[in-house]
């Protein structure tokens, strides 16, 4: 009887690892993933290195981004962590 309480146990704490760790984060790299294959010239968007851009052009493994100051770099696509958002507040105070 105590070999089978232990090993409902470890069931449920293996259960209780996966809906709290592995499936959010599977669902959050999905999300990534989507997002890049929705990438498209024009787009502004924010790298890991929280650098702000607005993509000029697109490769297979790269983006050209073009920042504020109007230098260009080229950034690793997987760098991209997500597309800026504008918002509203911002646009009435300047």
């Amino acid at each position: 009887m105590e070999t089978w309480g232990m090993l409902i146990f470890l069931v449920a704490i293996f259960a209780v690892m996966y809906f709290l760790m592995i499936r959010p984060r599977q669902k959050q790299q999905k999300q990534h993933e989507e997002m890049m294959q929705e990438l498209r010239v024009g787009e502004k968007v924010i790298i890991a290195g929280g650098i702000y851009g607005q993509i000029e052009s697109l490769g297979e493994d790269t983006a050209i981004l073009r920042i504020e100051s109007g230098a260009t770099m080229k950034v690793a696509r997987n760098s991209i962590v997500g597309k800026q958002e504008i918002e509203e507040s911002s646009k009435e105070i300047f």
